[in-house]
Formats: structure tokens, C-alpha cells, sequence
């Protein structure tokens, strides 16, 4: 059986989120006809065409990323449209003062698997209080794991629409991981390490 277990679900969403970051009053339309990329459409539709791709390139089963902090809905509606196809991640930014409820919210009743931490990004350390608070909510439904990006990270469609990506790459150091480790022996981390680039879309 073949799986993939990085990738990332372009929803309306995310190009929403970027539009709004962008400042311009892009629709969602717009912004993806300037990349030249499909318009999304709504989350039952890209997880369909998500399908399609898994089915003519011989893949079982995916994990998708909400690729944004607060996308946790548009992956919800996708599993549920293929609870045997998907696995849900969703991004977290630990900055945000409703992070750890975000968490149990997605884990406890958007039948997500997995919170996703990338502190070049958000700029929080990983020894960091809010991370642990973060993690201390997956940790309270047995099974989530927290996937962490480390390493060098560059967002392909940022750079594309001109956004600025201020990423603190100190930040991502794996070994930073040890504490929360130890002090959740329970809770499953994944940590990736082929790709020295996320979210590029080639």
C-alpha cells in the first residue's frame, strides 16, 4: 500500500487567507487564475479531485494539511467526504491566544489526527510555554501526534503572489523538541526530513 504523508490542501480558505494578507481585495478566483492553478471550490469538491489524483497515481490513503492557521473546517469536510482516504492535519499558530482550544476542538470533534507546528513561521520556540499548552491539548485525546517542520522552509505560492515569507530558521532547530518529548512520552511527533521545501507547488 502506498500512502503519501505530506500534503497540502489548497482550499478556498487558504486562498482567502492570503488574499487578506495580500491587502489588494484579490477574490478567491482571481488570485488562483493569476497563479494559474484551479479554482478550489468548495471542500467536498477539492477532496473529490484530491481522490481523482490518489486513484490515476496508484496511492491509497493521504494525509492533508490545513495550510493555514483556522482551516480546520475545509480538511474536516474533506475526511468526512473520504474517511478512508484521508488523514487530517491542520496547522496551528501557538501564538494565538485560542490555539490550545482550537486543538481540542479540532481533535475531539473535526475528527482531525494531527497538529502541525512550524515555529520558523510562526516565530514561537519550541520551549515555549504556549507550545507545551498546544501540546498538553493533543495529549488529551490519545492518538493526535504534533508533526513539527524543522529545518529550511520556503512557501512556494508566497513567493508567487509577491508575500513577504519572514521566516526565523533558528527556530527550527529538531533538537529543541527533547523537552516536549520527554514530557509527553504519550504523544507521537513527526518530524519530516526529506523535503528542505514546503508548500512548493512545482
Amino acid at each position: 500500500m502506498l500512502n503519501d504523508s505530506h500534503c497540502h490542501f489548497f482550499s478556498s480558505q487558504f486562498f482567502a487567507t492570503l488574499s487578506r494578507q495580500r491587502g489588494r481585495g484579490d477574490t478567491v478566483g482571481a488570485l488562483c487564475q493569476e497563479l494559474h492553478w484551479e479554482d478550489p471550490g468548495t471542500p467536498e469538491e477539492l477532496a473529490d479531485r484530491w481522490v481523482k489524483e490518489l486513484d490515476a497515481n496508484g496511492v491509497a490513503r493521504s494525509a492533508l494539511i490545513a495550510s493555514v492557521p483556522g482551516d480546520e473546517e475545509s480538511v474536516s469536510a474533506a475526511v468526512a467526504r473520504h474517511p478512508g482516504r484521508f488523514v487530517g492535519f491542520f496547522m496551528v499558530d501557538p501564538s494565538a491566544e485560542t490555539a490550545a482550544d482550537r486543538v481540542s476542538l479540532a481533535v475531539s470533534r473535526l475528527g482531525l489526527r494531527v497538529a502541525c507546528l512550524f515555529p520558523a513561521m510562526h516565530h514561537v520556540a519550541l520551549t515555549d510555554a504556549r507550545v507545551e499548552r498546544v501540546v498538553e491539548a493533543a495529549a488529551a485525546r490519545p492518538g493526535t501526534a504534533i508533526f513539527v517542520h524543522c529545518g529550511v522552509l520556503s512557501v512556494g505560492v508566497r513567493k508567487k503572489l509577491g508575500l513577504p515569507s519572514r521566516f526565523d530558521l533558528s527556530l527550527g532547530d529538531p533538537l529543541s523538541l527533547t523537552r516536549l518529548a520527554l514530557a509527553f512520552p504519550h504523544v507521537p511527533f513527526i518530524v519530516p526530513t526529506s523535503a528542505l521545501e514546503c508548500c512548493e507547488r512545482r
